[in-house]
């Protein structure tokens, strides 16, 4: 009896064993798994954006990246001051929605340290009215208003300089501000607005000097809707991918910057916008 029970002990001790041993086999091929899984994880890249054109061409590259190992996040904003904060505070990786002078401008004044890879994309800016069809019409002490940010504000003027509506200090070029008009013959009101809401007041004001990105939003079409429309040539206002320094050579960022200066977007660039924003590469 006593030999019975031992060997019923024995069988129950073996049985526990090999459960135990397989148990681990699976656990270790369960981790294996979960290890090989986790490798093959994309990259996640967080760019910050203006809703139109910038979201809309970062969307073209998605796929190109998709390729490469790298989800593209798209992070949209309404504003020029959150997307350099939060670039700088490592709420994102890069983001896509200024041109050189503004991202140097807002960098100087946040005392931020950033740069910038790709240059994308040029938007020419313009005069809009639902007033009046040509400039010339404009009264005596008719409101004109521009944008309230430094670097937009100082191509506004040159614009309605470019018009032959005021007539700004020599040497100021890109820098200047209201206090910098010379002349001006038509003792025009310059009302300095966030450039966001500009195509909002539009019925409220004799013109308007919008960024393209807003008036498309807005559903104008800057080659056929603007009484003026800045020059492309030699333009200082190039649209880029910026980036906090020392991120310039990381391998998901080199990737961003080449998709943007893709084929695939020169061509969608062309046919989505007309002439409204030009490619830059």
């Amino acid at each position: 009896m006593a030999k019975k029970i031992i060997s019923i002990i024995s069988l129950i001790l073996v049985a526990l064993l090999i459960v135990s041993c397989g148990s681990g086999q699976n656990s270790g091929q369960s981790q294996n798994q979960n290890e090989a899984s986790n490798s093959t994880q994309p990259i996640v890249l967080k760019v910050g954006a203006s809703p139109v054109p910038h979201a809309e061409i970062l969307n073209v590259v998605k796929p190109i990246l998709e390729k490469e190992g790298i989800e593209l996040q798209i992070i949209e904003f309404a504003d020029y001051n959150q997307p350099n904060l939060r670039l700088a505070d490592k709420d994102l990786d890069a983001n896509y929605f200024q041109h050189i002078p503004y991202l140097e401008s807002f960098s100087k004044d946040h005392n931020l340290d950033l740069t910038y890879t790709a240059k994308v994309h040029i938007e020419p800016m313009g005069v809009y009215s639902n007033k009046v069809k040509d400039l010339s019409e404009l009264k005596d002490g008719s409101e004109i208003a521009i944008p309230n940010d430094p670097t937009n504000g100082g191509r506004a003027l040159l614009i309605l300089q470019q018009a032959g509506l005021i007539k700004i200090k020599d040497g100021v070029g890109i820098t200047a501000t209201v206090y910098d008009i010379a002349e001006n013959p038509k003792n025009l009101k310059i009302t300095e607005l966030e450039a966001a809401t500009l195509p909002r007041v539009l019925d409220d004001v004799d013109a308007a000097v919008i960024n393209s990105n807003y008036a498309l939003e807005a559903k104008l079409v800057p080659t056929k809707d603007a009484l003026v429309l800045e020059s492309p040539k030699d333009n200082p206002y190039v649209n880029i991918l910026a980036v906090r320094k020392g991120d310039e050579n990381r391998p998901e960022i080199v990737k961003l910057s080449n998709a943007l200066n893709s084929p695939e977007v020169k061509k969608f660039i062309e046919e989505q916008y007309q002439g409204a924003v030009i490619p830059a590469f």
